[in-house]
Formats: structure tokens, sequence, C-alpha cells
């Protein structure tokens, strides 16, 4: 039980890998604060897990608006007594397309659900963690935009990159006071985010050394460690758990 006892809030959760890493932290003992957009799918997910014996609790709303943050980070301290980690994974790809077509609101929107969210999460995050005595904050990055560029993606790419920037410093700032800070860039999943046409998915799976594309649940476990005792000396760090997509040029 790698999370027994620990309170953990899981943006993104309604779906993909936000919604496995409900189910998995849930085994590993977590006590689970969920948001997602989807109020249905977050509230049926839930359910699930409080009918399997775990405690999940849910706030549904737009990761943009700061006062969602705040919310979350209250309702852990209220329910759960403290927050001993974040898991801020929400995230969208966005309208795709080169840069001189993209439109500021494009542009905007990418970055406030990719990035500035992720900042709004930490804001409120970390004092959290600093009345428990210390905690771990993981935010889903991509090898997008830190590996390789992908046509189309700028706006993505230029988000993602900021939340590794955004991890080491504040892993440099709160190290000190116990708080570890790591990004995770997943490979290409099998998600919403990834579509289902088959040509996009035999090009992506190609990128890889694996030669396909990961399951939702891979990537959690690679949070779960993250937020586990197990990484107890690992912060600041950009983790790659891409399926050997960096190495590939083949």
């Amino acid at each position: 039980m790698r999370l027994e006892g620990k309170s953990i809030i899981i943006t993104g959760a309604s779906s993909g890998i936000g919604a496995a890493a409900a189910r998995i932290f849930a085994e590993e003992g977590a006590s689970l604060v969920l948001s997602a957009r989807r109020a249905a799918l977050l509230e049926q997910l839930a359910a699930e897990l409080r009918s399997a014996g775990a405690q999940a609790l849910t706030l549904a709303g737009d990761v943009r608006q700061e006062d969602v943050a705040k919310r979350l980070v209250g309702l852990a301290e209220a329910e759960f007594g403290g927050l001993d980690g974040a898991f801020n994974n929400a995230g969208t790809v966005g309208d795709m397309g080169p840069v001189v077509d993209m439109s500021a609101e494009t542009w905007s929107y990418v970055q406030d659900i990719n990035l500035k969210a992720g900042f709004f999460g930490a804001k409120y995050q970390i004092p959290a963690m600093q009345r428990r005595g210390g905690g771990s904050i993981v935010f889903t990055s991509s090898f997008v935009g830190h590996t390789i560029g992908l046509p189309g993606m700028v706006a993505y790419a230029s988000a993602k990159a900021g939340l590794v920037g955004m991890t080491q410093v504040l892993a440099a700032e709160h190290g000190g006071e116990g708080i570890r800070v790591n990004s995770l860039l997943p490979g290409g999943t099998r998600t919403e985010m990834a579509g289902d046409d088959p040509g996009t998915h035999a090009f992506v799976r190609n990128l890889h050394a694996l030669k396909r594309m990961a399951e939702p649940e891979e990537i959690a476990r690679a949070a779960l460690f993250l937020l586990s005792d197990e990484a107890s000396f690992v912060t600041g760090a950009a983790m790659l758990a891409d399926g050997g997509n960096s190495i590939c040029k083949t």
C-alpha cells in the first residue's frame, strides 16, 4: 500500500491517465480528491472507488479558474486532515496548426489549461504541504517540447516545456521543506486526447522504440512511483515514460 494514509489531488480525473491513476492510487491506499470538468463521469468514477472501499471526493470545475485549485486543497484539508500529494494531470492539445495561422485565443486556451493551471495548483498545494510537513507534486508534461518538436503543436509544446521549468524552480525552492516536485513525460498514450484515427495511431506507434502506444495505466504507475516514498530522493526531474520515443530514430 504505497500511498496508505496519504491524501492526493488528481486533476483531469474523469478519463484517460487521470482515471487510471485514481483507480491505482485508491488500490494503493490513497484518499482522493478528484477534479475534472465532466461532473457526471467524475462522480461515476468516485462511486466506483467508494464501492470498493476507497475514500474519494469530487469537485467538478475548470482548472483555468484559480478558485478551483484553492477549493481542491481546502477539501483535502477539511475532509482528510491535510494534503500529501497532487497529480496535476489536466491538459489539452488544442487546435493544431502552424504558428502563423494560430489565433491568440487558441494559444491562450492551451497555455491556460496546461501551464497556468499548474501554477494555480502549486500556489495552493505548496502551503498545504508546508502545513503537512512535506509532500509530492507531479505535473503531467510531455515528450513534445522536451525531446522532440512535432509540427503543428507549438502551443502544446511550449506549455508542456514550461511545466518542466516550473518543476525545476519549485523543487529548488521547496526541497528543504520536504516537498518534492517532478514532471512526468508520457509518450503517446491511448486516451481520448489521442483520437481514434488508425493512421495517426500507426504513425505515433512507430515513433517509439517499443513500437506501440502506452496504456493509461502504465503512465499512472509512473506517477504512482513519483508520488510514493519510493521516489524519496527524486525531485526536480523530468521523468520520461515514453516507450523509448526520445531515443528512437527508426
